[in-house]
């Protein structure tokens, strides 16, 4: 799934070509697709200026005159600026001058437009780029889930998903099935550096291509070639060369490092229940 630096570099990329031109219609070619009336999104949008693109955690806006459209790229959702529709195109925004398509094979991503911010986005948690030590320390606080599934939740914060949790935890030397509540002051503060310094990476890097991430222009990112844990399972660890473990936490595949990242006291079996 795109993750915080994946869908900033789409935003990047779309802003300087996308800004002021109106939306001459909109093809909805897949309804399902659209949160709510999917017959009601090209009334709306038609004729109407992009003024401002920009992202919230892992949704894409599009601030029209009136309406926002926000998109969200779900697990194998892509934006292509231009190029020939294919067999898994759902939506066309077509102006003046070109189109963007949105693909998706597996129908997993949404279209909505709305008056103001949509519902799931009021949701969303502080910007994991933006939130302060102190603000992150007091979100976990108390909390017994494994610090890996609160990062991973976007109430808690914004953008992060399984790919860039992995390569903060590992950075900042925690093991994912720690209880957040239990992390010492100073391992929240390595935490809150590793996640802000691995999300800034990997957007200079145009983000982390591992499987169907692609950017506007249907070019891959080069962050993969940065992951330390991520995806690495059996491959020595590029800090102290043991073997890169994966356990499944929240159903979602979880690498780490068993030494650099030590498992608390007392969760032994939990390791091995989650395998």
């Amino acid at each position: 799934m795109p993750e915080l630096p994946e869908v900033e570099t789409i935003a990047r990329m779309l802003a300087p070509r996308l800004m002021n031109r109106k939306i001459r219609r909109v093809e909805i070619l897949s309804p399902e697709i659209v949160a709510g009336d999917a017959r009601a999104v090209g009334a709306r949008l038609r004729g109407r200026p992009i003024r401002q693109i920009s992202r919230r955690g892992k949704y894409l806006l599009m601030r029209l005159d009136g309406y926002v459209l926000t998109l969200h790229l779900g697990m194998t959702g892509r934006l292509r600026w231009g190029g020939s529709l294919g067999p898994h195109t759902r939506a066309v925004l077509v102006f003046d001058r070109g189109r963007l398509l949105f693909d998706d094979p597996r129908k997993f991503g949404r279209l909505e437009v709305s008056e103001g911010p949509s519902p799931r986005v009021l949701k969303l948690g502080p910007e994991a780029l933006e939130i302060s030590a102190r603000e992150l320390a007091s979100r976990l606080r108390g909390r017994r889930a494994p610090i890996k599934t609160l990062l991973m939740d976007q109430r808690i914060l914004a953008g992060v998903g399984n790919i860039y949790s992995d390569e903060a935890l590992f950075r900042a030397g925690i093991h994912p099935l720690t209880p957040a509540g239990s992390l010492w002051p100073e391992q929240i503060r390595r935490l809150h550096r590793a996640i802000r310094r691995v999300l800034r990476e990997a957007v200079a890097a145009g983000g982390s291509s591992v499987s169907d991430y692609v950017n506007a222009d249907d070019e891959p990112g080069w962050f993969q070639l940065e992951h330390r844990v991520y995806r690495r399972t059996g491959l020595p660890c590029l800090r102290c060369g043991t073997p890169i473990s994966r356990i499944v936490i929240a159903q979602r595949g979880s690498h780490f490092c068993p030494r650099c990242q030590p498992l608390p006291p007392g969760r032994e079996g939990m390791e091995r229940r989650t395998a």
